[in-house]
């Protein structure tokens, strides 16, 4: 396949899957099966990608996480307040990551963990929007010091691939009483750090040195992955403003049967 077909696949999945709760290492640890990019080579770009994501959620958001010039103003308080709940969230991840990253990225991906990863947390999203919701938090600013901390520690569930990041942030966060709108910008606000930080280790520690042809496959990947997940961002909170999560968790149960299915028989 050629490359920037593969790249420009490879960004709309991305694009697509990094903020939906349908995990977005799962479905690229999916699609590289059958787009031909070498392992070290996917690893880094699949890397990229992700900060393509990030960026999109900074660009969206960017009144509520940017602060202005006023120092001193009440709304650039409130931005701190946030960004210091988002940091005390993202703490679990970067320890447990730190410690435990290698081994998790060594034995547990791969498409079996995977399906699996789907289909379990496919069920748990429709037990979460089965019961009666909490519905306590109504909004990001209500969100305690300790709550954030707690919704980082369930995050970490999502080391594991086709857990989905988003999926296990959007429901900590449900089941420590958030609504679904607070829960899912939450997961938006909390990926910045997450994930910026898991790219920037990933890229150190593989010290690719790309050649020109390469560096314009993932320029194009990083683009699309923007511009999808921007596009994705913005449908999910008009959607979940109407409805809720229940179809993501079917999709979930569904592919991950597909995937068991299809990988046991080749």
């Amino acid at each position: 396949m050629n490359d920037f077909l593969s790249a420009l696949i490879l960004g709309i999945v991305e694009g697509i899957t990094e903020f939906l709760p349908i995990s977005s290492t799962g479905h690229l640890i999916i699609v590289n099966q059958f787009v031909g990019f070498s392992e070290q080579f996917a690893n880094m770009f699949n890397v990229v990608i992700q900060l393509g994501a990030i960026l999109s959620v900074v660009v969206y958001f960017r009144k509520r996480l940017i602060p202005s010039g006023r120092n001193k103003s009440l709304e650039n308080q409130r931005i701190f307040h946030l960004w210091k709940k988002t940091i005390a969230g993202v703490i679990p991840a970067l320890a447990i990551g730190f410690l435990l990253g290698d081994y998790i990225e060594e034995r547990l991906f791969n498409t079996t963990v995977v399906a699996l990863a789907l289909i379990v947390g496919g069920i748990i999203l429709l037990y979460i929007e089965n019961r009666k919701p909490l519905n306590r938090i109504t909004s990001v600013e209500h969100l305690t010091y300790k709550t954030a901390l707690l919704i980082g520690f369930i995050q970490c569930l999502a080391m594991i691939p086709g857990t989905s990041r988003s999926a296990a942030t959007i429901i900590g966060a449900m089941l420590l009483g958030a609504s679904r709108i607070v829960a899912a910008e939450f997961s938006f606000f909390l990926a910045i750090p997450t994930m910026a930080a898991a790219s920037g280790y990933t890229l150190l520690k593989s010290g690719m040195l790309l050649s020109t042809h390469e560096f314009l496959v993932v320029a194009c990947g990083f683009i699309v992955s923007f511009a999808v997940a921007w596009l994705v961002i913005a449908g999910l909170m008009n959607y979940i403003s109407k409805r809720n999560f229940k179809p993501f968790g079917y999709y979930r149960i569904v592919l991950g049967i597909i995937v068991l299915a299809y990988f046991s028989l080749i």
